[in-house]
């Protein structure tokens, strides 16, 4: 892997991350909107005190990975920008409407905001799938406002893996809701969103086969690359991931079936850098395509450091939501069936342990920060980036070795 890999290697962790946590919320809106029956109102009261907490966090994926775009590659992100505006524009929009349901919304009575609320998570993650489908299609050529100004995303491509990505929110969510529901004790709820789980995992799943032979018609050159090599290992560690979730929901064990549902997003998205790679866009390929090596230096080193206070803070939000810390106190008043749970503290990690974390960060700061390049610059990003991994694990252990109070 060269230097000019790194940046777009981390792009692809951060749509995978972005899919991941902030495809839930998209999904979890259409669960309320299509909820009937006697537990119609519990069902739209889970799905927004769920996801009410990391809503605004989990965006800040959509920021790393455009903000690297416009800083590694300049060329692409203006190309992709400039030809795509209107599925971008068109993203843009749901995702602040979504945050108006939120705001004026709350705990959703008004009919207008469950819809205003499902349309707008229809079209965001359905406009960014179509984009997608435009890169790995080919229809984004290099220059400013080169490619059809609707053909471009509007195609069977980009078509189907808009559908993809909007089943698979709604699925991912189903999972998500399912095990917030059972942590609550509300089985009746869990049961539901099982139930939901397993349709929308059948139907992402048929919806992903049928996409296949659409890229095998319509996008060659990524098919090839999914048919072959580490882009075939790819989509069949997603496969087994895929059917081992199912698997998971059907015996009810919502905690694993969340991570193997992530599992198999990530490995959907490695496959994607698999098969695109050594090319970014048509004729343009990531070496020629990346920045001069200073910024890219640069940029990574502040990546190093952004990550430093972005993981650990994301890690106690998450950490804090899945262990029911946000839980509201046992239940929302007029719940049945609800456990109150424990207030616990967390147990700090020992001096001496972070004074050894705080002093391999500052060395891999300062090795960075003063050489010019080579194998010191290396070695520098490496420990600094170690330091991170074993403070986001001393954080993790942290938040799971709590103690109880009376």
């Amino acid at each position: 892997m060269s230097l000019a890999d790194v940046p777009v290697s981390l792009m692809l962790l951060g749509i995978a991350a972005y899919i991941v946590l902030g495809g839930a919320d998209f999904g979890s809106a259409f669960w309320s909107f299509t909820a009937r029956g006697k537990l119609n109102r519990e069902i739209r009261e889970h799905t927004h005190r769920s996801m009410a907490p990391v809503w605004e966090a989990n965006h800040v994926w959509l920021i790393f990975v455009l903000v690297v775009c416009w800083t590694a590659y300049p060329e692409v992100f203006g190309s992709i920008f400039s030809t795509l505006w209107i599925p971008l524009l068109l993203a843009c929009l749901g995702i602040i409407m979504r945050a108006v349901s939120y705001v004026v919304g709350g705990v959703a009575e008004q009919r207008w905001v469950v819809v205003l609320s499902a349309v707008s998570s229809f079209i965001a993650p359905f406009a960014l799938g179509t984009v997608i489908g435009a890169i790995v299609s080919g229809r984004v050529p290099v220059g400013n406002a080169q490619g059809d100004l609707f053909s471009s995303w509007l195609n069977p491509t980009s078509i189907m893996i808009g559908l993809v990505a909007v089943t698979v929110c709604a699925y991912l969510a189903a999972i998500y809701l399912a095990a917030d529901a059972k942590r609550n004790g509300l089985d009746d709820l869990s049961e539901a969103f099982r139930k939901r789980g397993l349709l929308s995992g059948v139907i992402a799943g048929v919806i992903a086969a049928a996409g296949l032979l659409v890229l095998h018609n319509d996008a060659a050159m990524i098919y090839d690359g999914l048919d072959s090599g580490d882009g075939l290992v790819a989509v069949i560690v997603s496969a087994v991931l895929g059917i081992l979730t199912i698997g998971l929901l059907w015996r009810r064990s919502y905690e694993l079936a969340r991570f193997c549902a992530a599992g198999a997003v990530v490995a959907v998205v490695a496959g994607w850098g698999f098969a695109q790679s050594p090319d970014i866009l048509p004729g343009l390929s990531i070496d020629a395509a990346a920045a001069a090596d200073n910024v890219l230096i640069g940029l990574l080193v502040s990546i190093a450091v952004g990550l430093m206070i972005l993981i650990p803070s994301l890690a106690l939000l998450y950490g804090l939501v899945l262990g029911g810390r946000f839980d509201p106190g046992g239940g929302w008043a007029g719940g049945e069936g609800v456990t109150k749970g424990a207030m616990s503290t967390l147990l700090p990690p020992g001096r001496r342990k972070v004074v050894i974390v705080l002093a391999i960060a500052g060395i891999g700061s300062a090795m960075t920060f003063i050489s010019s390049g080579g194998a010191v610059l290396y070695v520098g990003v490496a420990l600094v980036m170690a330091a991170l991994a074993i403070g986001f694990v001393m954080l993790a252990v942290t938040l799971v070795t709590t103690a109880t109070q009376d």
